[in-house]
């Protein structure tokens, strides 16, 4: 048999109420009485029964992440920390991939899970603000990313534009005048992809340095793949790039490996740098520099939003979060040692 909350109140020499009040955390219980209940707790091994207490709560302890892309190692990474900071508020994560499709966001958006979670953590890429603002639900929801803006909802996310302005002005010190950005996309101004593009613009600006369209490549994603092709591209140029910023890490990687295929140098013939810190870049030959987002941040400032917002704690909202980041430098773009 488990320990049960009498038990504890027998050990302490409490009441069974004042045992509910500090495991549950209904209300305010004395220092030294929470402490008696506490030691108690210890000395029995007492497990609370999460699913119970969940239940007689009128909810069911799930929360879901709602990403774009599931073997994307930055969302990996993030998901990761995420079901660990849930997990210790007392819910279980669970994952959904949208594969950034408008009608899987729009699902989800719109309570296809509202019966089975409790709350959504959401990074969106097709659905914008009008969707967000007609959502036919009232399940907590809290933004993640830079898909929607000023929507009536908690919303977490770097600086993108600051962001990619740092990247930059990384290659402008170095010395590098004709610095390429891959990634750009067609369609909604506030996705990352125009944010960076704008914080790429900005810092040639701020050197004096002239916007020219034949170095910024459109991609179809953001992927490895598209790295190389877009990089292959820009070396063929009359006058190929001497630098070049990716969207992201993975379209960074894809352009290393395009000018190695290419019998390139980096960062002697071109310096390359990314933006999302994922594992994959420590560990390559030559290591990416890159703009590394706190992760652990977004995470953690997402979790504990939602969760206050499934609780009726009293928070003030909606609140905007803008999390840190900092720029890496590594061999990509300084050489080895």
């Amino acid at each position: 048999m488990g320990v049960s909350l009498k038990d504890i109140a027998e050990r302490a020499g409490v009441s069974l109420a004042t045992v509910s009040n500090v495991v549950n955390g209904y209300r305010p219980v004395g220092a030294q009485t929470r402490l008696r209940v506490q030691q108690a707790i210890d000395e029995l091994g007492y497990t609370p029964n999460l699913s119970a207490r969940h239940l007689r709560r009128g909810r069911t302890g799930l929360i879901a992440l709602a990403i774009p892309e599931l073997t994307n190692p930055y969302f990996a990474e993030l998901a990761e920390i995420a079901i660990r900071e849930a997990g210790r508020l007392g819910y279980t994560l669970v994952m959904e991939n949208t594969a950034a499709a408008y009608e899987a966001e729009m699902s989800l958006l719109n309570g296809a899970q509202r019966h089975v979670i409790d709350g959504l953590v959401f990074s969106p890429v097709r659905v914008g603000r009008d969707e967000v603002l007609a959502r036919a639900t009232d399940t907590p929801l809290v933004l993640i990313g830079e898909g929607v803006h000023d929507a009536p909802y908690d919303h977490i996310a770097i600086d993108n534009v600051a962001a990619s302005r740092s990247a930059v002005r990384h290659l402008v010190a170095l010395g590098r005048r004709r610095i390429a950005f891959i990634g750009a996309r067609h369609g909604d101004e506030s996705q990352a992809a125009h944010l960076r593009l704008r914080g790429y613009r900005a810092a040639l600006a701020e050197a004096g340095l002239p916007y020219r369209p034949e170095l910024v490549a459109v991609t179809a994603q953001f992927g490895r793949r598209d790295g190389v092709r877009a990089m292959r591209d820009l070396l063929a140029l009359a006058e190929p790039p001497d630098a070049v910023f990716g969207y992201n890490d993975l379209i960074a990687i894809g352009a290393l490996r395009a000018v190695a295929e290419a019998g390139g140098r980096v960062p002697t013939d071109v310096a390359v740098v990314g933006i999302d810190d994922i594992e994959e870049g420590r560990f390559g030959t030559p290591t990416l520099t890159t703009v590394a987002p706190d992760k652990a941040e977004i995470a953690r400032q997402a979790v504990h939003r939602l969760v206050a917002r499934i609780e009726g704690a009293a928070v003030t909202g909606p609140l905007t979060v803008q999390t840190p980041f900092r720029l890496v430098p590594r061999e990509s773009t300084t050489g080895p040692g």
